[in-house]
């Protein structure tokens, strides 16, 4: 465990039960009699909050890793969605896959600098360009009515 050092077994139990998320803020202190004001004089306690924010910091990059580890299937069922039946589902899907593929525009990107801002933008194949077009298409046509693939060309 990290260095707890000048934390009481108090705040640490406090600080685990924040993070298990089995029940509120205010429930974890009436649990522990904590009241408000000593709360908040551990909040600006550096000890208190350095450990907050390592613990803050590990269940981010957990998160993290629960995405990444699911990337590949969600892009995988957001292609497979293009081809539903349910035209908004499809229309969705397809805005979704082109905001993916811009820079910038995954969820948390926006506010990082650019690395690299004369970088072109990720090429889409052009099989899935012509799916996604022709579902944004068939979003102004009647209901229920995609343009069929041998109308767009299957490449796949």
């Amino acid at each position: 465990m990290p260095n707890n050092k000048g934390l009481t077994k108090r705040q640490l139990a406090v600080i685990e039960d924040l993070f298990a998320g089995q029940i509120d803020e205010q429930q974890i202190l009436d649990k522990y009699k904590v009241d408000r004001r000593l709360y908040d004089k551990w909040l600006a306690d550096e000890v208190f909050i350095g450990e907050f924010e390592r613990r803050l910091q590990s269940a981010r990059r957990q998160g993290e890793l629960i995405i990444a580890r699911y990337a590949a299937f969600a892009a995988a069922k957001l292609v497979q969605l293009t081809e539903s039946e349910n035209q908004e589902t499809a229309r969705k899907a397809c805005l979704d896959i082109i905001g993916l593929l811009r820079p910038g525009t995954a969820k948390g990107e926006a506010d990082l600098p650019d690395d690299n801002p004369a970088a072109p933008p990720a090429e889409i194949p052009p099989a899935l360009a012509s799916r996604l077009l022709s579902a944004l298409a068939a979003g102004n046509e009647s209901p229920g009515t995609l343009v069929p693939s041998s109308v767009v060309g299957s490449d796949e």
